[in-house]
């Protein structure tokens, strides 16, 4: 399950389209850490290539993973280019795969990655 999201991770920053038909399932759902919702293969994969007229991934790396049966949770950093603008934020997914190693479905969450401390002295 690690593997599958990593090489899904690095088909972003490859821009590499034909990794996603053997990461996904065809009844897929993924949910974006900031409120977009997609619903089947055909969808994340017209979300993929219109993301990537207007930006370029240039990190995506895992920090640490934690499995329990078919779920894989991750967390990572991401930073992309999108129009005009580089960002950068750190982020969960936790995704839940069949018995073909494919994800069925995806949630991400984000977390700013500039953190502060309001209480030290």
């Amino acid at each position: 399950m690690v593997e599958v999201l990593r090489r899904y991770f690095k088909a972003w920053i490859e821009n590499d389209i034909s990794v996603l038909k053997e990461t996904f399932s065809e009844n897929t759902i993924y949910i974006e850490c900031y409120g977009p919702e997609y619903h089947g293969l055909s969808q994340i994969l017209k979300w993929f290539d219109e993301w990537n007229r207007h930006g370029r991934v240039l990190e995506w790396t895992i920090k640490r993973t934690i499995i329990h049966e078919k779920t894989l949770v991750a967390e990572w950093y991401f930073k992309c280019y999108y129009d005009g603008n580089t960002d950068g934020f750190d982020g969960v997914t936790v995704a839940d795969f069949d018995n073909d190693n494919k994800i069925i479905k995806l949630c991400e969450f984000q977390s700013k990655s500039e953190h502060y401390f309001p209480f030290d002295e």
